[in-house]
């Protein structure tokens, strides 16, 4: 069960990195950053299970905080790009 899990996790990465690097705009390349943070946080999350350690759940929380703070830097980012063109 676990490798099977693991394995669509990792297909799911190997996708958003693809994503990430030939993104045709910064918009995408955000989302996919963000989808990777997501799928990063689940990945911790099953280690957490997997292990039964609280250790990683604390570790998931300050990720996820982290991650949410990235996606909201780099929106106001592209947010201020768009701004700067028109």
């Amino acid at each position: 069960m676990n490798i099977i899990v693991f394995s669509l996790l990792g297909i799911g990465l190997l996708f958003t990195m693809i994503r990430f690097i030939i993104g045709p705009s910064l918009s995408d390349k955000v989302v996919s950053l963000d989808t990777f943070n997501m799928i990063i946080i689940g990945v911790i999350a099953m280690l957490a299970l997997i292990f039964q350690s609280e250790l990683y759940l604390d570790i998931t929380i300050i990720y996820s905080i982290l991650a949410f703070l990235e996606t909201v830097v780099f929106a106001r980012y592209v947010e201020g790009k768009k701004d700067a063109n028109h």
